[in-house]
Protein backbone atom coordinates (compact mmCIF):
# COMPACT_ATOMS: atom_id res chain seq x y z
CA UNK A 1 0.00 0.00 0.00
CA UNK A 2 1.73 3.80 -0.77
CA UNK A 3 2.30 5.43 2.25
CA UNK A 4 0.26 8.69 0.74
CA UNK A 5 -2.86 6.43 0.77
CA UNK A 6 -1.76 5.64 4.32
CA UNK A 7 -1.42 9.16 5.43
CA UNK A 8 -4.48 10.33 3.79
CA UNK A 9 -6.77 7.30 5.41
CA UNK A 10 -4.89 8.53 8.92
CA UNK A 11 -5.34 12.11 8.18
CA UNK A 12 -9.19 12.10 7.25
CA UNK A 13 -9.95 9.18 9.62
CA UNK A 14 -8.81 10.70 12.23
CA UNK A 15 -10.32 14.45 11.38
CA UNK A 16 -13.66 12.20 10.07
CA UNK A 17 -14.29 10.54 13.48
CA UNK A 18 -13.62 14.29 15.17
CA UNK A 19 -16.37 15.88 13.24
CA UNK A 20 -18.58 13.25 14.08
CA UNK A 21 -17.77 13.60 17.46
CA UNK A 22 -18.50 17.63 17.17
CA UNK A 23 -21.87 17.01 15.51
CA UNK A 24 -23.23 14.48 17.91
CA UNK A 25 -21.64 17.10 20.48
CA UNK A 26 -23.35 19.98 19.49
CA UNK A 27 -26.71 17.58 18.18
CA UNK A 28 -27.06 16.14 22.36
CA UNK A 29 -26.13 19.62 23.50
CA UNK A 30 -29.27 21.26 21.94
CA UNK A 31 -31.20 18.17 22.33
CA UNK A 32 -30.53 18.42 26.26
CA UNK A 33 -31.24 22.58 26.39
CA UNK A 34 -34.66 22.13 24.10
CA UNK A 35 -35.52 19.39 26.32
CA UNK A 36 -34.21 21.43 29.97
CA UNK A 37 -36.52 24.10 28.56
CA UNK A 38 -39.54 22.49 27.98
CA UNK A 39 -39.67 19.95 30.90
CA UNK A 40 -42.05 20.28 33.63
CA UNK A 41 -40.81 19.11 37.10
CA UNK A 42 -44.05 19.16 38.89
CA UNK A 43 -45.29 16.05 36.85
CA UNK A 44 -42.88 13.74 38.30
CA UNK A 45 -43.66 12.14 41.85
CA UNK A 46 -39.92 10.64 41.88
CA UNK A 47 -37.13 12.33 42.16
CA UNK A 48 -35.38 9.17 40.56
CA UNK A 49 -37.17 9.51 37.21
CA UNK A 50 -36.76 13.11 36.99
CA UNK A 51 -32.93 12.35 37.25
CA UNK A 52 -33.07 9.92 34.51
CA UNK A 53 -34.88 11.95 31.81
CA UNK A 54 -32.66 15.04 32.91
CA UNK A 55 -29.86 13.52 32.35
CA UNK A 56 -30.64 11.59 29.41
CA UNK A 57 -27.81 11.64 26.49
CA UNK A 58 -25.25 13.75 28.91
CA UNK A 59 -22.71 11.11 29.37
CA UNK A 60 -21.81 10.72 25.52
CA UNK A 61 -21.09 14.74 25.42
CA UNK A 62 -18.81 14.01 28.60
CA UNK A 63 -17.47 10.86 27.17
CA UNK A 64 -16.75 13.24 24.23
CA UNK A 65 -15.21 15.50 26.12
CA UNK A 66 -12.67 13.34 27.69
CA UNK A 67 -11.70 11.40 24.72
CA UNK A 68 -11.58 13.99 21.54
CA UNK A 69 -7.85 14.71 22.61
CA UNK A 70 -6.41 11.91 23.04
CA UNK A 71 -8.25 10.74 19.45
CA UNK A 72 -6.19 14.29 18.04
CA UNK A 73 -3.10 13.13 19.93
CA UNK A 74 -3.39 9.60 18.07
CA UNK A 75 -4.03 11.07 14.89
CA UNK A 76 -0.61 13.23 15.15
CA UNK A 77 1.58 10.15 16.33
CA UNK A 78 0.43 8.19 13.40
CA UNK A 79 1.05 11.32 11.39
CA UNK A 80 4.27 11.85 12.73
CA UNK A 81 5.18 8.04 12.50
CA UNK A 82 4.27 8.53 9.00
CA UNK A 83 6.47 11.30 8.69
CA UNK A 84 9.34 9.82 9.64
CA UNK A 85 8.91 6.38 7.93
CA UNK A 86 8.80 8.18 4.89
CA UNK A 87 12.05 9.92 5.74
CA UNK A 88 13.53 6.57 6.55
CA UNK A 89 12.13 5.13 2.80
CA UNK A 90 12.90 8.07 0.96
CA UNK A 91 16.80 8.89 2.95
CA UNK A 92 16.47 12.08 2.07
CA UNK A 93 16.13 15.02 5.12
CA UNK A 94 14.37 17.86 3.20
CA UNK A 95 13.26 20.43 5.80
CA UNK A 96 10.51 21.64 3.76
CA UNK A 97 8.38 18.21 3.23
CA UNK A 98 8.99 17.34 7.06
CA UNK A 99 7.57 20.77 8.51
CA UNK A 100 4.79 20.50 6.11
CA UNK A 101 3.98 16.86 6.97
CA UNK A 102 4.49 17.86 10.83
CA UNK A 103 2.07 20.60 10.31
CA UNK A 104 -0.30 18.53 8.93
CA UNK A 105 -0.13 15.64 11.76
CA UNK A 106 -0.52 18.12 14.45
CA UNK A 107 -3.97 19.34 12.75
CA UNK A 108 -5.37 16.31 14.44
CA UNK A 109 -3.91 17.20 18.23
CA UNK A 110 -6.39 20.86 17.57
CA UNK A 111 -9.12 19.34 16.03
CA UNK A 112 -9.50 16.96 18.51
CA UNK A 113 -9.22 20.08 21.10
CA UNK A 114 -11.45 22.05 19.11
CA UNK A 115 -14.18 18.93 19.92
CA UNK A 116 -13.32 18.61 23.47
CA UNK A 117 -13.31 22.50 24.58
CA UNK A 118 -17.03 23.23 23.80
CA UNK A 119 -17.91 19.67 24.89
CA UNK A 120 -16.59 20.59 28.46
CA UNK A 121 -18.06 23.62 28.25
CA UNK A 122 -21.59 22.51 27.07
CA UNK A 123 -21.76 19.56 29.60
CA UNK A 124 -20.97 21.87 32.84
CA UNK A 125 -23.80 24.16 31.86
CA UNK A 126 -26.42 20.87 31.17
CA UNK A 127 -25.20 19.57 34.49
CA UNK A 128 -25.66 22.95 35.93
CA UNK A 129 -29.39 23.43 34.55
CA UNK A 130 -30.15 19.92 35.60
CA UNK A 131 -28.87 20.39 39.30
CA UNK A 132 -31.01 23.67 39.40
CA UNK A 133 -34.03 21.77 38.45
CA UNK A 134 -33.85 18.97 40.77
CA UNK A 135 -33.17 21.63 43.40
CA UNK A 136 -36.09 23.09 42.41
CA UNK A 137 -37.95 19.95 42.51
CA UNK A 138 -36.81 19.37 46.11
CA UNK A 139 -38.31 22.81 47.08
CA UNK A 140 -41.44 22.11 45.43
CA UNK A 141 -42.22 18.84 46.68
CA UNK A 142 -40.83 19.99 51.03
CA UNK A 143 -43.21 22.98 50.31
CA UNK A 144 -46.30 21.16 49.03
CA UNK A 145 -45.66 18.36 52.41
Amino acid sequence: MDIKIISNLVDYGVVGVLGVMAFLTLFFYIERLLFLKSVDISKYNQKEALEIDLTKNITIISTFAANAPYIGLLGTVLGIIITFYTMGISGEIDLKNIMSSLALALKATAMGLFVAIPAILFYNHLVRKIEVLLSTWDMEKKGAN
